[in-house]
């Protein structure tokens, strides 16, 4: 659907978080509102633009518009995105985009977009304000996750509290606790200030997702926030046009259908040592070919260095890891892959939703454990990887236990998330579907466009 069906051409910009994950994720929608002729301003860090480049596909319509990162104390040099710094430095990041704000301020005073959308850049409502132009906060992936922010500020009742969604384990509230008091944003702001302030300034709510999956969270923040909430859809990302490395292709290959397990923990996630060794002994556990797309772990130089003694002896031949990026997509579409383990970051499940693979869920931080409990527990498309309480420590057992309920034919629980996946999987496929939802979010946009 390439011609525009919509009456009036929108002029949008883009700012999103310097993550990858986030920068990859807005791309996608603004190449849906590029396809149908609307000009899309995409403002981004100034080396990142070479990595995401083969993303634009609408370039007549979607402009790149490079940032330079300023530099920060205590933030790497040449820096840009979380990718680049760890866990515990992405508050630099932070710092680093509020001072984009003056160059911001700059290019929409020329651009005079009608729209801006953003989600960690929380002062864009007031800039956007100062311009005549309206903000949209865009959530990147599942809306569930912010319904207890939502709860908190306005104090109204959150539907399904109850849901085993809602319910944190002890690590994982100390994880949020310890975000949540630390001050991430210049001037002492938190990160829960940071949303509170953008979801009360913001003109509309943007969320990729579906009413289908998430109707009761959308209802329940738009009427809880009394704002619109804009649904774009599954936004499907589109297999690139580049084909998997002979090197992988050959080597998956060598195998059956469907009998490979593809662990990938994401570009950010850098293990400690003894979780590193046990994620890689649970896969030697399970007997199967694996392939293990992990950064070295913590306090180690190389991969090598990082593994269980006497590993690559035993795995020879049926095991591969690798401590660079790999074409994900492509991988997850190969007939040899029958299980992917993830981290359960917004972008790979998304990937994961639209591909064959049995689904295993290995969260590592923050947003990624409700995602994997609504994954599991209430979309019931893949098998959670059980963690210890006190630590979340994910042991070689309980990898090796995951894999094999999802991975053995015989397994009712492999039987049951299976035919969920493929239930979930043809809906989001389903032809046109996605069009009406673009269509749709495009429309709401231009009547918020005639509201005063």
């Amino acid at each position: 659907m390439g011609e525009n069906k919509e009456s009036q051409v929108l002029k949008v910009a883009f700012y999103p978080w310097f993550a990858l994950g986030h920068l990859t994720s807005f791309l996608r929608l603004a190449n849906k509102l590029a396809e149908r002729g609307h000009q899309v301003s995409y403002f981004l860090p100034k080396k990142t633009q070479l990595k995401l480049a083969s993303q634009n596909h609408f370039p007549d319509h979607l402009t790149f518009i490079p940032i330079t990162v300023p530099s920060v104390d205590g933030l790497p040099p040449g820096a840009e995105t979380t990718n680049d710094v760890s866990l515990s430095g992405a508050h630099l990041i932070m710092a680093a985009m509020d001072m984009t704000r003056d160059t911001i301020d700059a290019h929409l005073a020329l651009l005079k977009p009608d729209f801006v959308f953003y989600d960690f850049a929380y002062w864009m409502p007031q800039l956007a304000r100062k311009h005549g132009i309206k903000s949209v906060h865009y959530i990147t992936g599942l809306i569930a996750r912010y319904t207890l922010a939502f709860s908190g500020i306005t104090g109204a009742y959150p539907p399904d509290l109850s849901s085993p969604i809602f319910q944190m384990r002890a690590h994982e509230m100390k994880v949020m606790e310890h975000i949540s008091d630390k001050p991430f944003a210049t001037g002492g702001v938190t990160l829960p200030e940071m949303f509170r302030i953008s979801f009360e300034e913001c003109d509309a709510i943007g969320v990729k997702t579906c009413k289908e999956m998430e109707g009761i969270y959308c209802e329940f923040a738009e009427k809880t926030l009394d704002k619109p909430v804009l649904l774009a859809g599954p936004v499907v990302p589109k297999l690139p046009s580049s084909k998997l490395d002979d090197y992988f292709d050959a080597w998956l290959s060598t195998f059956g259908s469907g009998t490979v397990i593809f662990c990938a923990l994401g570009s950010e996630c850098i293990l400690e040592q003894n979780q590193f060794q046990d994620i890689l002994l649970g896969l030697e556990l399970t007997g199967k070919p694996f392939l293990a797309a992990l950064k070295p772990p913590k306090n180690c130089k190389s991969l090598e260095s990082g593994l269980p003694e006497g590993f690559n002896e035993r795995v020879r031949g049926r095991g591969m890891i690798h401590g660079g990026w790999v074409q994900q997509q492509l991988i997850l579409q190969h007939p040899s892959v029958g299980c992917f383990i993830t981290h359960c970051g917004v972008g790979s499940l998304s990937e994961a939703m639209v591909s064959q693979c049995q689904v295993v869920l290995m969260p590592q931080a923050v947003d990624q454990f409700m995602n994997a409990r609504q994954m599991s527990l209430e979309l019931k498309i893949g098998v959670e990887v059980e963690s210890t309480e006190t630590d979340g420590f994910f042991t070689r057992e309980a990898v090796c236990k995951a894999v094999s309920l999802v991975m053995d034919e015989q397994s009712e629980v492999a039987r049951e998330v299976k035919a969920n996946h493929a239930r979930w999987r043809d809906f989001i496929l389903t032809e046109g579907l996605e069009d009406s939802y673009i269509s749709s979010f495009i429309q709401n946009l231009q009547h918020l466009l005639q509201m005063n």
